[in-house]
């Protein structure tokens, strides 16, 4: 079955296939950079936070200021705080 065989709904019939393309690749990139790249970099420093050497900071830095628009659609639910002491009476 060729893409040109799938009936596209109502507005979509339109639109050339190549603007299609154009538009899922935008789609799956922005997705990308976005979404997927910044839960990987923040499930990495959550695992590494404490443990990490001088040049791997720094290189996680660097992606942090890379991807930051997406990593900042995500900081309202992470901590790396460390875990506190608990008090013993």
């Amino acid at each position: 079955m060729t893409l040109s065989a799938v009936p596209l709904p109502g507005f979509l019939n339109s639109i050339s296939q190549e603007t299609l393309l154009v538009l899922a690749a935008y789609v799956v990139l922005g997705g990308t950079y976005l979404v997927a790249v910044p839960l990987a970099l923040y499930a990495w420093m959550v695992k590494r936070w404490t443990v990490m050497g001088k040049l791997e900071r720094l290189g996680v830095y660097g992606l942090v200021f890379l991807f930051f628009p997406g990593l900042i659609l995500f900081a309202p639910f992470i901590n790396l705080r460390m875990a506190g002491h608990s008090e013993v009476t």
